[in-house]
């Protein structure tokens, strides 16, 4: 990971360290920061699904700029076949079909807000719609 950033680095370490248990894939986006995809987290009701991908991409500017949007995979879809609702939007993450989450963070505060802290309020905010 030599060409990411140590505090893009340090972030990445804080995200495997908080999710042990699923796979994470690492690629430079060549500014510095890095593209950054979890496998394998639980989703559970109102989701269809069991678990789903996330991506997103922590920049160079980490952690002036928010890690945002967040992506899930492209078939998410809810048990009761209601529509996804609002935050939801059809995209493509690095060409593959996705979901996309919005939930930006509205007063980012760099010394707080670490990507391992919004992926946590991300996945809180999906098993909870």
């Amino acid at each position: 990971m030599s060409e990411i950033t140590p505090i893009v680095q340090k972030a990445i370490e804080q995200i495997r360290v908080s999710f042990p248990d699923c796979p994470l894939e690492i690629s430079p986006d060549g500014s510095g920061g890095a593209f950054v995809t979890l496998r394998n987290l639980p989703l559970g009701p109102p989701w269809a699904q069991a678990d789903t991908w996330i991506s997103f991409q922590i920049t160079f500017q980490y952690p002036y700029a928010d890690v945002y949007p967040h992506f899930v995979r492209h078939d998410l879809s809810r048990l009761d076949r209601q529509p996804l609702g609002l935050g939801f939007g059809q995209a493509q993450f690095r060409n593959q079909p996705a979901v996309q989450i919005s939930r930006k963070s509205n007063k980012l505060n760099p010394a707080t807000d670490t990507a391992v802290l919004k992926l946590l309020k991300v996945m809180q905010w999906l098993r909870s719609q």
